[in-house]
């Protein structure tokens, strides 16, 4: 797990995983992965691993050592502690300052919650509502499949079958912050919007909420107010770099935000990362596009469907590259 570095420009290695599926434990290269979803970075250097086939949530710690932080393996939707828990193909996750992480269940519609000592609690969208307990029961989940948490702890979630984004608020009270449930590309404030099958989520310091509207091959803006605008990206299904509009995507799903603003863009379709500047700049900075595994300088390196993107406080980013079973890491 050697770090990369080139003044160059982008440099990608493996991270973790020996590119073989399976649930394996231990040292970053030994370890093993089954179409991992997505990564998440915490302030302590460790990243937390949407190992979605095996119904996972791992753990790699700064020193490159992989443990399994919760879930049983088996599909469930148990609350509890570490293996006591369990998931159905949890596809997104956020950490925030105090190292809590935050899981979409996708396949359970459901939000979870795990605590730094792997404690697994279901904040929203509970299979079997219970109306005096829970505040959840008015706006349900549909298969969500991008997570996000501010810093007041408010978490948004992309409801992707619903194609809507949803905000819980720390004391578990689910509303509609943006999208109506009809699919579409318009721009506008809160519900006068619409998204198509939305994926990833990102926040950047200002509280601007960015969306991987997945179906519209799009990346789009929230403001904190609600209103929605198309930062870049079009309808049509392509690779160019460019300016907002003039720029085009393939089934966008992770992403990441820097601290000066830049936005990364797992772009699964076309097997690449890009990176988005604050004024709407497009590029790749990782991936021929071509399907593989290679390391080396960025746009030399090849991945395989990589869906989750995650940056850590030194500017690092990694990869889920879910068909590769690995985590990939982008240094600069």
């Amino acid at each position: 797990m050697t770090a990369c570095t080139n003044k160059q420009g982008a440099m990608v290695s493996t991270f973790a995983g020996s590119g073989s599926p399976g649930a394996v434990n231990g040292k970053a290269e030994d370890a093993s992965f089954s179409n991992l979803m997505d990564v998440a970075a915490d302030s302590a250097g460790n990243i937390y691993v949407a190992d979605s086939r095996n119904n996972l949530i791992r753990k790699v710690s700064a020193d490159g050592s992989v443990t399994t932080l919760a879930g049983s393996g088996e599909q469930g939707s148990g609350d509890g502690k570490g293996p006591a828990a369990s998931f159905f193909f949890p596809a997104a996750l956020a950490a925030d300052a105090n190292g809590t992480v935050y899981v979409a269940d996708t396949h359970n519609s459901m939000i979870r919650k795990i605590s730094p000592d792997g404690t697994v609690t279901t904040i929203a969208g509970r299979l079997t509502p219970d109306v005096a307990k829970y505040r959840d029961t008015v706006i349900k989940l549909d298969n969500p499949y991008g997570i996000a948490v501010d810093k007041a702890g408010n978490v948004f979630v992309a409801d992707w079958e619903r194609d809507m984004i949803k905000k819980i608020s720390p004391d578990g009270k689910v509303t509609a912050f943006a999208g109506n449930s009809e699919k579409g590309a318009k721009d506008g404030q809160g519900s006068a919007a619409t998204f198509f099958l939305p994926e990833g989520l990102a926040l950047d310091a200002a509280g601007n909420l960015y969306v991987a509207d997945c179906y519209n091959n799009m990346i789009r803006k929230i403001t904190p107010e609600g209103l929605v605008s198309t930062f870049a990206g079009n309808t049509v299904k392509g690779s160019k770099d460019g300016k907002g509009k003039a720029a085009s995507f393939s089934h966008p799903d992770g992403l990441a935000v820097d601290r000066a603003g830049n936005v990364y863009v797992a772009d699964v379709g076309n097997n690449k990362i890009r990176k988005i500047t604050p004024d709407g700049m497009v590029s790749t900075i990782a991936g021929d596009g071509t399907r593989g595994g290679v390391n080396g300088p960025g746009k030399t390196a090849s991945f395989y469907r990589p869906f989750g993107i995650t940056i850590d406080k030194a500017g690092n980013l990694y990869v889920a590259d879910y068909q590769n079973n690995l985590i990939r890491k982008i240094s600069f």
